[in-house]
């Protein structure tokens, strides 16, 4: 029986896996998000001998029933290859009494890797099943990784354009330069004055403008997207929850069974959500710890029922994170009104006009029950790295150490001793001033001089993705203000 994926607004929209990919995010709105969970056999006895790509298989065969085996493989084998640095894909590395999956060994270096290898391998087959044969045009917000990660995915794939934007001055100069000096006559990155959530507001407003959808359409266009609003990209993201675990139980860290805690640095709840599905079929996980940073929204959700997007926006070190509006969480409240769409849509309204929603009494307990969450200041972020380079000569990047210092908060509070996987989420060569600096307490000077001190410090070779960036051509010039992004979209594709 085909899995079916409904929006999470509207109870009659109603697709394939392969039709929610390919469509990106719901015309109504909301996300594409499954209704029920495949039954999964999770045999670890097996699993602890299994590579990363045979891992894959068994949990994208059951999410994206309707893709076949040769389809599958062919994705798989195409993303997860000599593009990770490591065969293992995502390390699992003991760090004092916790163990950081590192999720940025892939070409740039940051977790988006993880799925966005293997997300043009999925729409460009998802295309293909459905008979479309319009340009594909990824549109995304990013707020410093998804960009990066989605061009070099896309970057010359036949059929398609892609179009990012980000927050200038809201992002590494690292990051801003993985996209500024990206390749591909198909990719086109445009900084906005304004912040993340200016660009994820209007990038949603383009896909649910219907004027804008009938000019696609007349030049043989259509949008998809690329952010983790996409089920595509979340899909790939609950293999690696399984993996780790596998690992745990190879390394005789774990026996089979054993519960699991899991804490990820949170900012549009993507990745802490694909681990409540791997959850949900059969991962042993005990509490999914939520970490923020000073834009601590979710924290204050989780801690008053309350989701409250007015209040300052804060730039902070862990710039991935600085998100007011957390696209994901609507999949998660989905879940806890029982997958009642029109609950749902009435709670996203309150969001859209009010700035803020309250969860009623009467909801899923049991899921709720699963979350705990916690907030660093950048103070504390900072001495998080110090402390874990003092104690384990190992070097965290700011986004990792946000986790590391609420995960710690948390054992401390509740003396949960459970074992604990971090999702370290990027390398410290993605933030190497933070990095350095937090960790020495000295001036790194520009990120490139940092980029040498951190290879001195840590003896990590300088990954290739940073490797050469400081003279990489600057191909994308563009700043344009946030209400004139659907202007540029129109100006790249020729619309207007």
């Amino acid at each position: 029986m085909t899995l079916i994926y409904q929006s999470t607004r509207d109870e009659n929209n109603r697709v394939t896996a392969s039709q929610a990919i390919l469509q990106g995010l719901a015309a109504d709105g909301g996300l594409f998000t499954p209704l029920s969970l495949p039954k999964l056999n999770l045999d670890f006895d097996q699993l602890q001998q299994a590579s990363y790509q045979e891992v894959a298989k068994l949990v994208l065969a059951a999410f994206l029933d309707d893709f076949t085996e040769a389809e599958l493989d062919y994705c798989i084998e195409s993303a997860y290859d000599d593009k990770f640095d490591t065969p293992a894909i995502a390390p699992l590395v003991k760090v004092e009494g916790h163990y950081n999956l590192e999720l940025f060994h892939g070409s740039t270096i940051a977790f988006k890797d993880m799925a966005l290898s293997i997300l043009p391998y999925l729409l460009t087959t998802s295309a293909k099943k459905q008979g479309v044969d319009h340009k594909i045009v990824i549109l995304t917000a990013t707020s410093g990784d998804t960009g990066k990660a989605a061009m070099a995915g896309f970057a010359d794939v036949p059929g398609t354009e892609i179009i990012v934007f980000y927050p200038k001055g809201g992002v590494s100069k690292i990051q801003e330069l993985q996209m500024t000096t990206q390749e591909g006559a198909n990719t086109h990155v445009i900084a906005i004055e304004g912040n993340f959530d200016d660009a994820q507001t209007n990038v949603k407003e383009m896909f649910n403008n219907s004027d804008l959808k009938l000019k696609l359409q007349e030049h043989q266009m259509q949008f998809s997207s690329a952010n983790s609003m996409n089920i595509g990209r979340l899909v790939p993201q609950i293999v690696y929850y399984i993996y780790a675990y596998a690992q745990l139980i190879k390394t005789e860290q774990i026996k089979s069974g054993d519960e699991i805690n899991v804490t990820v640095p949170t900012g549009n709840f993507g990745n802490i959500l694909a681990a409540y599905y791997a959850r949900q079929i059969g991962l042993p996980i005990g509490k999914l710890i939520c970490a923020s940073n000073e834009n601590k929204v979710l924290a204050d959700f989780f801690a008053s029922r309350t989701y409250d997007k007015k209040r300052p926006f804060r730039v902070t070190t862990s710039p991935s994170m600085d998100i007011l509006v957390s696209s994901n969480l609507e999949r998660l409240l989905f879940h806890l009104l029982d997958n009642d769409a029109a609950a749902t849509k009435r709670l996203m309204d309150e969001l859209a006009v009010k700035g803020e929603y309250h969860l009623p009494e009467a909801v899923n307990q049991d899921i709720l029950n699963l979350f705990a969450a916690g907030s660093a200041t950048e103070e504390e972020t900072a001495a998080e790295i110090k402390r874990v380079y003092e104690h384990s000569a190992y070097i965290e990047d700011p986004h990792t150490a946000v986790a590391s210092a609420v995960y710690r908060a948390y054992a401390e509070r509740t003396g949960d001793q459970r074992p604990t996987v971090i999702a370290s989420t990027a390398s410290p060569y993605k933030f190497p001033r933070v990095a350095v600096e937090a960790a020495t307490g000295k001036d790194a000077g520009n990120d490139f001089a940092a980029v040498r001190e951190l290879h001195a410090l840590s003896g990590v070779a300088v990954p290739k993705a940073v490797a050469g960036l400081e003279t990489a051509t600057v191909r994308h010039r563009a700043v344009v203000a946030s209400k004139a992004m659907q202007e540029a979209v129109e100006d790249c594709l020729g619309l207007s």
